[in-house]
């Protein structure tokens, strides 16, 4: 049986605003198990980036349980056992591509980092731009960038967010599939926030939002391949 990486049970995450409260996350139950990949759908404010931020321990529920069987307490999730991508690249800016993907191995007290840092640029064919600064890459190449600085620590979950809103089709669905393919090599487990259904029918299941809730689960059969 796979191991349960997290598992959520009423989960809620609201927030203040001028006009009330808002609850961008409202009942959602849900497990992770490695291995598995899993995209999360939905209209932009349906609450997809609330509910990966509560995956990746980034925030704290309103109201509910979640828990992290398979990786740890809260405050030893990342960067070892939970990669994550934001929405917009979020490199460092005074830092080189291969000096922001090395800052995870340090910040863990890893070993090898430069080693490790390219060998997880070549994974997305960017380790050319091992010595540029943010400020000289466009938002594709950045976004490749992000997502090597993800994998570099071999976290057992890897959350991402739009990770492929600056690529064209072809550039978006090449990330994709090689991060799935990093992840069937490793059996780590993949949540993507998309807007793109082709994207999403490469994952194993697709949770659709609407208004903060689960609107429509879809289950695959787990795939052996990442076309």
């Amino acid at each position: 049986m796979a191991k349960t990486l997290a598992v959520a049970v009423d989960l809620w995450r609201s927030f203040q605003r001028e006009r009330g409260t808002v609850a961008a996350v409202q009942g959602c139950s849900f497990s992770i198990n490695a291995g598995e990949t899993i995209a999360i759908m939905g209209a932009s404010g349906c609450g997809k980036t609330s509910l990966l931020n509560l995956i990746a321990g980034l925030d704290v529920p309103s109201s509910g349980r979640l828990e992290w069987p398979g990786l740890g307490s809260s405050d030893t999730l990342r960067p070892e056992r939970i990669g994550v991508v934001f929405q917009s690249a979020n490199l460092m800016p005074a830092l080189t591509a291969l000096e922001n993907v090395e800052l995870p191995i340090l910040l863990s007290n890893g070993s090898e980092a430069e080693a490790r840092a390219l060998a997880a640029l070549a994974t997305f064919s960017v380790e050319a731009l091992a010595g540029k600064l943010p400020e000289q890459l466009s938002g594709g190449q950045a976004e490749r960038i992000a997502v090597a600085r993800a994998i570099v620590t071999n976290p057992e979950l890897i959350v991402a967010d739009e990770p492929t809103g600056q690529l064209d089709q072809v550039g978006a669905a090449i990330l994709v599939d090689r991060l799935l393919a990093w992840g069937q090599q490793t059996g780590s487990a993949i949540v993507i926030a998309t807007h793109d259904e082709r994207i999403a029918a490469k994952m194993n299941r697709i949770w659709r939002m609407r208004h903060g809730k689960f609107e429509r689960v879809d289950e695959r059969p787990v795939c052996t391949g990442t076309g």
